[in-house]
């Protein structure tokens, strides 16, 4: 956040501060260690918000459950901001320290009432307002986010609209308050930290800044491209157009994953040539004309991780990998080595050496100290340095160090699958507790907890429907169609249904979901489909 991959806040901040609002996240059952330190700050007096379309597992422990309609997020943020700014409730020492743009913002968000909100989003005016002024008025409060809202069109946009609420509440910099998108996997932070975005180099540098390349082309002795590359799914339109020949895909299972499977399979088996290096043999690999199998990194590799609070830890080799199989780390080293790249073997530890010397934000996280302190939270710009537990307290030094941080006025955008009368029901998607993604990972292991897929339906669209729980429907969107049972469920409202893309083998979701994507982030709208339900017929004895 504000130029920093990162959320602001650490977990223990969660157990201590006055206000949670848990938007478009559904922790309980997606980031259920993080939801342990949610219910501790509860059970010490916090207040707890939900905005969620549906009344989650998450919603049911909140003090108040915000019904938002799928897509209405910014007309929801936006009202709250304008209610906070009518009530005087803006924070207007932090705005004038530390902000620019607040007019533009103001005048932004003028014509967000909370009864245009309400219309929008569904969601009463008066919880718009109870929210707006809890949230401005509390002592300490955070905002804390997932895939309910990066999942969109229009991804990016969202995420500005509630840094805007923090900005404009003086939510930031302050232990005990923040923004915090929170990761999906135990190393999806750690990714991006160490340069797996198409514009960043490790430790979020700019590969487009000449001065911080320049560190790079003389540590690695090669010159860095000098402009940003292609994001997935730009990847994807590049196979399109003819520009993209050759993938080479770790850890990762497109065909199954991305939106618009019928297109990613398409794309995929029309390439050239296509290398999976995989724990599994996905259905990508499945296509792959190489397959290089790799290991568990979490029980049979040395190297370290990065979670949602910035911590970087130590993980350390339990067990051999099975024979075939080597380390990540050893096969990139030894396809270096057969193109002549000289690497030599691979050492954890020295490649770590060498984020160190790159990163200044990670310059000061040997192996030693990291062992030594269960883990080190970046920035860490030296060995004396302890980690920062919270980001950004800059911004209430007197006089500021460094720019002033924008509020970017955003505009409520809809879903880009519109909902009609041949396509009257809205399909969103999520994970459950029991599985993960696309099954790789998990489907292949029984679970009390696991019962398959289904498509999860209101009581009153299943009365509607003439549908029994347990019933097979199909499932149509503009772009194919999938059969599945139903699973009446009363967290529902009527005109929302959810499914998971944890039984793709089975239900093949991603047929169904749109690949609408942000033009900013490359993130498709999973979370927003429209589809119809038809009862199959019934068969007819012979």
């Amino acid at each position: 956040m504000f130029g920093a991959g990162g959320g602001t806040s650490s977990y223990r901040e969660v157990e201590d501060t006055d206000l949670i609002v848990l938007w478009g996240s559904n922790a309980r059952e997606t980031h259920p260690i993080f939801f342990h330190h949610v219910l501790k700050g509860v059970r010490k007096g916090a207040r707890l918000y939900a905005v969620d379309p549906r009344r989650t597992s998450s919603a049911e422990w909140a003090d108040t459950w915000l019904g938002l309609d799928v897509g209405s997020d910014i007309a929801l943020a936006n009202a709250m901001a304008r209610e906070i700014i009518a009530a005087g409730l803006e924070n207007r020492e932090f705005i004038e320290r530390a902000t620019v743009d607040f007019e533009a913002y103001k005048a932004k968000v003028e014509s967000y009432t909370l009864d245009y909100a309400e219309r929008e989003t569904g969601v009463p005016a008066e919880a718009i307002r109870e929210l707006a002024h809890a949230f401005a008025t509390a002592p300490r409060a955070m905002i804390c986010w997932t895939l309910g809202i990066t999942e969109h069109h229009n991804a990016v946009d969202n995420v500005l609209a509630l840094i805007s609420l923090v900005l404009l509440t003086g939510h930031v910099g302050r232990y005990g308050s923040g923004v915090n998108p929170l990761r999906g996997q135990n190393n999806v932070q750690g990714g991006g930290d160490m340069g797996a975005l198409p514009d960043l180099l490790p430790g979020f540098q700019h590969v487009e800044n000449d001065e911080l390349r320049a560190r790079f082309d003389a540590e690695w002795g090669v010159p860095v491209p000098p402009r940003r590359g292609w994001h997935l799914s730009g990847m994807f339109d590049a196979m399109e157009r003819g520009d993209l020949t050759a993938v080479y895909c770790i850890g990762e299972n497109p065909v199954q994953s991305e939106a618009d499977q019928a297109r990613a399979i398409r794309l995929l088996e029309g390439l050239d040539f296509l290398v999976a290096q995989d724990l599994f043999l996905t259905k990508t690999a499945a296509l792959a004309d190489v397959v290089l199998p790799a290991t568990a990194a979490w029980a049979e590799s040395e190297g370290t991780v990065t979670n949602s609070e910035r911590r970087v830890q130590r993980v350390r080799k339990a067990v051999e990998p099975p024979p075939g199989a080597r380390d990540d780390l050893a096969i990139i080293f030894e396809l270096a080595n057969r193109m002549s790249a000289g690497w030599g073997e691979p050492d954890p530890e020295a490649v770590w050496d060498e984020v160190r010397r790159l990163s200044p934000v990670h310059a000061g996280m040997s192996y030693a100290r990291l062992d030594e302190l269960g883990g080190i939270q970046w920035p860490c710009y030296d060995e004396t340095h302890p980690g920062e537990l919270f980001l950004h307290s800059r911004l209430w030094e007197d006089p500021l160090p460094g720019n002033r941080v924008p509020f970017v006025p955003v505009d409520h955008d809809p879903p880009v699958d519109k909902l009609t009368d041949d396509f009257p029901i809205r399909l969103t998607t999520g994970r459950r507790l029991d599985s993960y993604n696309t099954g790789v990972q998990t489907a292949g292991y029984t679970s009390p907890l696991r019962r398959g897929e289904s498509l999860d339906i209101s009581p009153e669209d299943a009365a509607a429907y003439g549908l029994d729980d347990g019933e097979t429907v199909r499932v149509i969107s503009r772009r194919g169609q999938v059969e599945a049972p139903i699973r009446i469920d009363p967290s529902l409202r009527p005109g929302l249904t959810f499914m998971t893309m944890h039984f793709q083998d089975d239900v093949a979701v991603n047929i169904l979901t749109i690949d609408a994507t942000d033009p900013k982030s490359g993130t498709a709208e999973f979370k927003a489909t429209a589809i119809r339900i038809e009862k199959l017929e019934e068969a007819v004895p012979v």
